[in-house]
């Protein structure tokens, strides 16, 4: 399932959230994408670059936009990954510095859940050096790679999840066990 704003679409599937410019960048979302859905079908995907582009973006639309990326952007933390794709600007757009709120979001993200961002950058990216230097988290250098990491690591949260729900599935019963011997020692049954 892929999501789009301004839709909330939830399952329980793992989510990956893709991160990354979106103004006067290329269109590396439905490549994104394809590389995902081609790896695992089951994966949900929240991509923010709206299906239809108003020219005409307002206040209103903005705060929709706002409020449904930090909807998935925690949802991707608990459950999946939040990847960053940051591609080098395609077109440049005179009144935005390139690519700022993708700046902002990943050092939010780095240091709230560094163990579920999964960060690539494309050669030429403008910071890409500096980016580098001060992550300390391997970093991906092709688009493909950075989508299979962030696929893998889904599948591995997932398994872990399993194996933690039915531990706690296993735990719940023993406790009951336990609970229910010690009763009947009690009683003297």
């Amino acid at each position: 399932m892929i999501v789009y704003p301004p839709n909330y679409e939830d399952n329980k599937n793992p989510l990956i959230f893709l991160a990354g410019p979106i103004q006067g960048a290329p269109d590396w979302h439905s490549k994104a994408i394809k590389i995902i859905k081609s790896i695992d079908e089951n994966i949900q995907i929240a991509s923010p670059k709206r299906k239809k582009v108003s020219s005409n973006f307002t206040n209103e639309m903005y705060n929709e936009q706002v409020n449904w990326e930090t909807h998935y952007l925690n949802r991707a933390s608990k459950n999946g990954v939040i990847l960053f794709w940051l591609a080098k600007e395609k077109d440049h757009i005179c009144e935005r510095a390139y690519a700022q709120t993708s700046r902002f979001e990943l050092a939010e993200w780095y240091n709230k859940s560094k163990h579920n961002i999964i960060v690539g950058i494309e050669k030429g990216f403008s910071g890409e050096k500096y980016i580098r230097k001060r992550l300390d988290i391997h970093i991906y250098n092709k688009l493909e790679d950075v989508c299979k990491a962030a696929t893998f690591t889904c599948k591995t949260n997932r398994k872990y999840n399993n194996v933690k729900k039915s531990t706690k599935h296993a735990s719940i019963i023993y406790k009951k066990a336990i609970k229910n011997i010690i009763n009947k020692s009690i009683k003297g049954q």
